[in-house]
């Protein structure tokens, strides 16, 4: 359905749209995108105040991506929160909550209309669902594969679990199936990597770095992040080591030579390579090549 970004999508920052020293340093950070909220971490009372204020906020200047996380469809400030923040200067909306293909396609549809009204590029506006609740997980597959713009889901364990009476446990093996779920129903629908959800123990940095390197060897992009000092160690999960990279490039030339002479698996450095082995080289090469452009 989608090509692959030109930007990476290692982390993603959440900021509360309404505590305005908050999202201005989350917009100087190394964060590959910043999530105003104008959700769970804003108040009702303060909800619709704080519209304009994340719009005005992602219109200056910023180091990364800006997104804002609107309230769920069933809401009543969603419609609200669309008419505001599908605006020139916002490069994404979150969608929490999202359970069905209908639902996403409504949000879409609307962005849609909007960007249209307001004179905005058609599709410009990136839209990201979080899958957080048992009837999300049931219906990924659908959601994954629905007529839509969305180029990648995200995972929001919080919700999940309350939903499914689970708890939450440092070793998060209650969520696996989930997460699974979500890269397979990604993968068939052509997408890229899901971004996972964000790790609560905002002290706990070696478990952070876990819970990333369990997901990266899950198939996932990127992860949800909550703190900044989750940033760097979260972008380093994700990013390819220097000997990752030096052993892709390694791999892609040795390949090519043996190809040109008529022979689709070599053996470089003790390992056995063929087709897949060197898709998977260049794909680092590639994500490789986005972080740099990036910095």
């Amino acid at each position: 359905m989608t090509t692959s970004s030109a930007r990476p999508f290692r982390t993603m920052l959440f900021a509360p749209g309404n505590h305005p020293r908050r999202v201005e340093k989350a917009l100087t950070l190394a964060a590959d995108a910043v999530i105003l909220d104008l959700e769970d971490a804003v108040a009702v009372a303060e909800k619709i105040a704080t519209r304009e204020t994340v719009v005005a906020a992602l219109q200056g200047a910023r180091t990364g991506l800006g997104y804002v996380r609107i309230n769920a469809y069933d809401t009543e400030f969603c419609f609200g929160d669309l008419l505001v923040v599908v605006a020139a200067g916002v490069d994404g909306i979150i969608a929490p909550k999202i359970e069905t293909a209908a639902q996403l396609q409504a949000v879409d549809w609307m962005i849609a209309q909007l960007e249209r009204e307001k004179d905005l590029p058609a599709s410009g506006i990136d839209l990201i669902p979080i899958i957080e609740t048992g009837r999300g997980v049931a219906n990924v597959r659908e959601i994954a594969a629905c007529e839509t713009r969305i180029q990648r889901l995200s995972f929001g364990a919080g919700d999940y679990t309350k939903d499914m009476g689970m708890r939450w446990t440092r070793g998060e093996a209650e969520i696996a199936q989930a997460r699974a779920e979500i890269a397979l129903a990604s993968r068939a629908a052509g997408l890229e990597p899901p971004i996972d959800t964000v790790w609560i123990h905002i002290k706990e940095t070696e478990g952070c770095v876990a819970s990333a390197e369990a997901v990266r060897d899950m198939g996932y992009q990127g992860k949800l992040c909550i703190h900044p000092d989750q940033v760097d160690p979260v972008n380093a999960v994700f990013t390819p080591t220097a000997e990752d990279v030096t052993f892709a490039e390694t791999v892609v030339t040795a390949f090519t030579e043996a190809e040109a002479n008529g022979l689709a698996s070599i053996q470089v450095d003790g390992y056995f390579v063929d087709y897949p082995i060197v898709d998977q080289a260049q794909r680092t090469l590639d994500l490789m090549a986005r972080i740099e452009a990036k910095t």
